[in-house]
């Protein structure tokens, strides 16, 4: 039996995010696909688990099946249950760093890119995949400036935290947009570093039980 059961789809970035940390504390989970492409998160059945009508959806191993629908409170809920690997710096000001870095992409980065506001930029007339790229560079310009102060190996020293595990989804979507990445030399540093990661490896939008067989990896 899986340790949790994780409601995502292949390409959010939201649900990498705990896909990556479910890996490095070494916890199993099953997946429960959502399409998003054909709008299975906007289904009654969906909106009575995650009233947000979004991805991911963590539902965790107790009695009750209790059950988190915004990925960092699921990323900090298993920090807390499973601090055995630990994904914050013990360090109050690290913390401190590593959760700033997280909220640069949850907060500034990833709602504004995000398909929900694609589809209404692209209502009105305009074009999502400038608006993504755009905004996309600003955020990873925003960490570059916090991270080239902080990072080692990863994002805040040599460990790998909560804010490397949403850093790199907002990286490969950033690939995938074409943003210039060489203009954020830490950034790609970090994720250099990361994608050799076997957590990662795993976490990989490619590698996911939904992913089309076109796209997959090995």
């Amino acid at each position: 039996m899986s340790d949790y059961t994780l409601h995502s789809y292949f390409r959010s970035s939201c649900s990498a995010r705990i896909r990556i940390v479910l890996g490095l504390k070494g916890l199993s989970y099953e997946t429960v696909p959502v399409n998003l492409l054909k709008d299975e998160h906007l289904s009654d059945a969906h909106r009575a688990l995650n009233p947000s009508a979004t991805v991911p959806l963590l539902v965790c191993p107790t009695a009750d099946r209790f059950s988190i629908g915004q990925s960092v409170a699921a990323l900090e809920y298993l920090e807390e249950v499973h601090p055995e690997v630990a994904t914050l710096p013990s360090d109050p000001k690290a913390r401190a760093i590593a959760r700033s870095l997280v909220q640069i992409i949850n907060a500034d980065t990833q709602p504004v890119t995000n398909m929900r506001i694609m589809r209404r930029v692209k209502a009105f007339g305009q074009d999502p995949a400038e608006w993504n790229k755009e905004l996309m560079a600003d955020g990873l310009r925003a960490y570059e400036a916090v991270a080239s102060k902080s990072a080692g190996k990863y994002s805040v020293g040599d460990a790998v935290t909560m804010a490397d595990a949403c850093l790199l989804p907002a990286y490969w979507n950033a690939e995938r947009y074409k943003v210039d990445l060489s203009q954020f030399p830490t950034v790609c540093k970090i994720a250099a570093s990361l994608e050799d990661h076997p957590a990662v490896k795993a976490a990989h939008p490619f590698r996911q039980p939904d992913c089309p067989e076109d796209l997959r990896i090995e």
